[in-house]
């Protein structure tokens, strides 16, 4: 993360917007949006962020603005927290930068019929289960193991192969976001790397910000759609946050190798080589996106997976089965993609390409996407926060849609590096500090726990208050942390 601030222009829309004008830059073709609130202006200004907003707005094709969730920071291309849509009638572009390294990673929520009484006394012990069951770590391999014929089924068809093998339910695909399966994916553009790394890694939770964490429903703040959530005070959830693992990694590096002179190609003058793109109809678009598509349905897998494993385990811990637990998939939501999504243009349906890089997707009610449980009250929205404070559902408001292409924020958003955070962490043991708060964590390493540090990250429910009163994303339930696994 750059050390150094940003000096550009940022001009007050309203509360919770502020503006990059079309001017800053020659070159820039919308202006630039940031949602954030004075509270947060402070961490946005000394990042260099702002900068990649306005860098994004030189983008063939993008459409109204580049915008920019309050989780905001320095990332690789876009900066994290970036959307931008695009159109391929007018020549958009298709960048792996507005997508991310760790493509589809995203968040599942399950809801119990347990509550803190049934879990508190026995949290340490449930966490150890949990720990010493669900394969974590850099590189670590799981109990799933797939040749290459069947991944590339599982990256063509996502959950519903895992359903065929018994692995998944209706109910899970039906609350899984594009039901777990992105159409037009093209395995056959994913390398043979990528194929290795990915054989025994589906069903893993991986390291860095991933985590599996057992949460208490805190508070309630909008009961009609807590109720058709299932939702109640007290109750026990579990929250599943990881990706695509090797291979999204390694299709995106692989993709940013056969892209660099792609811009040139075609005439594209970019400030930023990190923003390396291709029409969305070229081949090289094309190509990227049946690649990127087989990743995230991988991903999606990934954390059905997860989730599989985490019902088995606790099962096994409350000496019952898990559908008597009621361990149900509330939704699903990616955080790293792009998609092909129709929008309304000033009065005109148009086909966009939607890059969402740490944001996510938030449908309102009514919206054909959302499944049919949620068509009353809107798309859930899962934003999680750091291990020793909060996590947020949410559903998605019309606002979304006029506002931002159906976007909200993905989570609180880091305000230390990973580097910064380990030195910060220097002398101190995290996991008894958040042992004082009541929070078990576990970590194969020191490090893991030192990096994802409270401290390294913004309170996420600031964060959450902008997109609320911006008109994103509406909250309905506050979830605190019990118990986390990290990689």
């Amino acid at each position: 993360m750059p050390k150094q601030g940003y000096g550009g222009p940022l001009e007050r829309i309203d509360d919770c917007c502020w503006r990059i004008p079309r001017d800053y830059k020659a070159g820039m073709r919308v202006e630039g949006r940031i949602f954030a609130d004075d509270r947060l202006m402070e961490h946005i200004r000394a990042d260099q962020a702002p900068e990649q907003v306005a860098n994004v707005a030189f983008l063939p094709g993008v459409q109204t603005a580049s915008l920019a969730m309050p989780d905001i920071h320095w990332g690789y291309g876009f900066c994290i927290g970036g959307v931008a849509a695009t159109d391929p009638l007018e020549g958009g572009v298709i960048s792996p930068g507005g997508v991310g390294y760790d493509i589809n990673c995203g968040v599942r929520l399950l809801r119990t019929n347990l509550f803190r009484t049934d879990v508190q006394p026995r949290i340490e012990q449930l966490m150890n289960a949990l720990y010493r069951g669900i394969p974590a770590g850099v590189g670590t391999g799981g109990p799933f193991l797939f040749d290459r014929n069947e991944l590339r089924r599982l990256m063509t068809d996502g959950v519903s192969y895992l359903a065929a093998r018994g692995w998944a339910t209706p109910e899970d695909i039906e609350h899984t976001e594009a039901g777990g399966c992105i159409d037009g994916a093209r395995p056959e553009f994913v390398g043979d790397k990528a194929i290795k790394r990915g054989g025994d890694q589906c069903g893993t939770l991986g390291s860095g910000n991933h985590f599996l964490e057992v949460q208490v429903v805190d508070e309630v703040f909008d009961e009609p759609a807590a109720r058709t959530m299932g939702l109640n005070e007290n109750q026990i959830c579990v929250m599943i946050h990881s990706g695509s693992r090797g291979l999204g990694y390694q299709v995106c590096d692989d993709s940013l190798a056969a892209l660099r002179k792609a811009p040139a190609r075609y005439g594209i003058e970019l400030p930023d080589r990190q923003l390396a793109c291709a029409p969305v109809h070229s081949d090289e678009g094309q190509e990227y996106l049946g690649a990127m598509r087989a990743a995230a349905n991988y991903a999606w897998a990934n954390r059905q997976l997860l989730m599989w494993q985490t019902r088995e385990l606790m099962g096994e811990f409350f000496g019952r089965p898990w559908e008597s637990l009621e361990m149900e998939l509330i939704y699903d939501v990616a955080h790293n993609i792009a998609k092909m999504e129709e929008h309304d243009m000033e009065g005109e349906k148009r086909l966009l390409c939607v890059h969402r890089k740490g944001a996510t997707r938030a449908f309102p009610a009514g919206h054909p996407e959302v499944p049919s449980r949620y068509q009353q009250i809107g798309q859930p929205v899962i934003i999680p926060g750091d291990m020793g404070r909060a996590s947020w559902v949410l559903v998605g408001l019309p606002g979304a849609m006029k506002k931002t292409f159906g976007t909200t924020c993905h989570g609180a958003g880091r305000v230390m590096s990973r580097s910064a955070a380990i030195k910060h962490a220097q002398g101190r043991r995290i996991d008894r500090e958040l042992a004082e708060q009541g929070i078990i964590a576990k970590c194969r390493h020191w490090k893991g726990l030192a990096e994802e540090q409270p401290e390294a990250y913004k309170d996420v429910s600031v964060v959450v208050d902008v997109v609320h009163r911006a008109g994103l994303a509406g909250k309905v339930a506050r979830l605190r942390p019990l118990g986390v696994v990290k990689g």
